[in-house]
């Protein structure tokens, strides 16, 4: 049995000063039946799980470990089975003597120690690792072993763990994004986490098939179809979590790539302050977004979470006196409470033909996927006309360009003046990881850079890098924005046909922070760096 006296981890943190007695309680409020209470005050913010594994250090004297940097023994790993190892969240790594060095999330979980002791019959010594890199471990080392295996055609059973075990990994590493790439020997395994995308072993190609099958059949798509691109969904459980998955499956020389959209609803933005707007820009949105009838517009490249901002806008609006009814492309997040239409082009279901059936359907608010042609941008523009408060989206550089672009698509100037309430500029940048945080004094051409954009800084804050972080010094995401409210000085200007120089101009004087502005301050705030702002926006808007 483990050497250290029982303890709760409730007291363990409390005599650390890391959380108190209320904290506690109402971690417990929420606890489901095998939730484990650190992972609750993680998950609610209350402590880092760096927080948490260096307090069970100090307390119980003892050690942690960086399992992906660790020569683990294979020959321990083979005493338990993969089931055991992800229940308990606990591998063998090595022995020493005739104690056995176990990794272990909870090394309080005394339950699982003496079980361990008594299928192996080896005395456990415990040491710490965090929960994810503990499920990326276990998911490596017996997946190894799984995928050297014969297979054999057809069978899917491999299949089936191996996808699994792809979806843990990617939820583990709260990826955006996975990616499974055919050449002509192996499939490549990649995954996008925070931006970027991230290689992991390869697969045999032998497992291609049978893994493509897996996918089709529970995503609904067409198996024996590998010639043309398809788009489906799966929505299931990974890790204790609800997650939607948008499946694309695409022809290519050496056989299909399939990308893997992860939507973990557990992270989907519930609220308008969930958004990450400035507390003034944050007033400013609530009081546009509670006007009756109004176009706002999102703008911003693919992937700079627009949608999740629509989302968090749709919610905070969502209750039983109003009709919101959305025309999506896919439906990313089925939201309740809210009727969501899927748009459907092989059958003539456009955006545009949608939203003239929607607005028969008495709503109160609409929310248009994205305007793509000038019909949707009209309708768009008239449904705001006539009484309705319209959500949608564009692709744009920055929040003034939608007016522009509106005109491009053909709607006449004056429908533009009357119909748009705002426009949200957004993109998103890598945040410093909370475990690693340092601060450094601030360079002369730092100090230059918001001293152009009329602000100060002494200090800059950056990730050193860390197991947490993978040493990236970066861990998740969040957004700068911009926000435009069209006043009546600016909708004079547009009427008056004034150049988008003239306009930006204006909104300038009016002390209206353009997107580098808002990311500035975000970096004097120690949330994120100078270059990640630097690289989605410009310094000289």
């Amino acid at each position: 049995m483990a050497d250290f006296k029982k303890k709760k981890l409730g007291d363990l943190l409390k005599e650390a000063g890391l959380i108190t007695e209320l904290q506690i309680v109402e971690a417990l409020s929420m606890k489901k039946q095998d939730g484990k209470l650190g992972d609750l005050l993680v998950d609610q913010g209350y402590i880092t799980e760096k927080q948490l594994l260096d307090a069970l250090e100090i307390q119980l004297k003892l050690e942690s470990v960086s399992l992906y940097q660790y020569p683990i023994d294979m020959s321990v790993v083979e005493l338990i089975s993969k089931d055991f190892a992800r229940s308990k969240l606990l591998l063998p790594i090595k022995k020493e003597h005739n104690r056995l060095i176990v990794a272990m999330n909870d090394p309080l979980d005394f339950y699982a120690i003496e079980e361990l002791e008594f299928s192996t019959g080896y005395a456990v010594r415990p040491v710490i690792a965090t929960r994810d890199d503990l499920l990326q471990t276990i998911n490596r080392l017996y997946d190894s072993k799984e995928v050297n295996i014969d297979y054999v055609e057809g069978e899917d059973a491999p299949a089936v763990r191996i996808f699994d075990q792809l979806l843990e990994t990617g939820v583990s590493l709260r990826a955006s994004d996975i990616h499974l790439d055919q050449t002509e020997r192996q499939v490549s395994v990649r995954y996008r986490v925070d931006g970027l995308l991230r290689n992991e072993r390869p697969l045999p190609k032998t497992l291609m098939n049978a893994l493509v099958a897996r996918i089709k059949i529970m995503a609904g798509l067409n198996v024996t179809e590998t010639r043309l691109p398809q788009d489906g969904r799966i929505s299931t459980t990974v890790l204790g979590k609800r997650v939607n998955l948008r499946v694309s499956t695409l022809p290519t020389v050496f056989g299909e790539k399939i990308v893997l959209r992860i939507l973990d609803i557990s992270n989907m933005f519930r609220k308008v302050e969930d958004i990450g707007l400035e507390s003034d820009i944050l007033a400013d949105y609530r009081e546009l977004i509670a006007q009756p009838s109004g176009l706002i517009l999102l703008t911003g490249p693919t992937g700079s979470g627009k949608t999740s901002t629509l989302y968090g806008s749709i919610n905070e609006l969502n209750h039983p006196e109003s009709n919101i009814i959305t025309i999506e492309d896919p439906v990313e997040y089925q939201l309740e409470g809210i009727n969501q239409v899927q748009v459907n082009t092989q059958i003539g279901l456009t955006f545009a033909t949608g939203l003239r059936s929607v607005l028969r359907q008495d709503p109160n608010i609409i929310m248009v996927g994205e305007i793509r042609d000038k019909e949707t941008a009209e309708n768009s523009v008239r449904a705001a006309l006539t009484g309705h408060l319209v959500f949608s989206t564009l692709h744009t550089n920055s929040a003034i360009e939608a007016i522009p672009r509106l005109l491009d698509m053909g709607v006449e100037p004056y429908l533009i003046v009357s119909a748009l309430s705002g426009v949200v500029a957004q993109r998103l940048v890598k945040t410093i990881c909370k475990d690693c945080a340092d601060t450094r004094p601030a360079t002369p051409v730092e100090r230059e850079i918001f001293e152009r954009r009329h602000q100060t800084i002494d200090t800059i804050t950056f990730g050193k890098g860390c197991d947490v972080c993978r040493h990236t010094g970066y861990r998740g995401r969040m957004a700068i924005h911009e926000l435009i409210v069209i006043t009546e000085d600016i909708r004079q200007l547009m009427m008056n046909q004034a150049s988008i120089q003239e306009i930006k101009h204006h909104i300038q004087q009016q002390g209206i922070r353009f997107l580098v502005d808002d990311g500035l301050i975000k970096v004097k705030a120690g949330k994120t760096t100078l270059e990640e702002v630097l690289r989605v926006a410009s310094i000289n808007e």
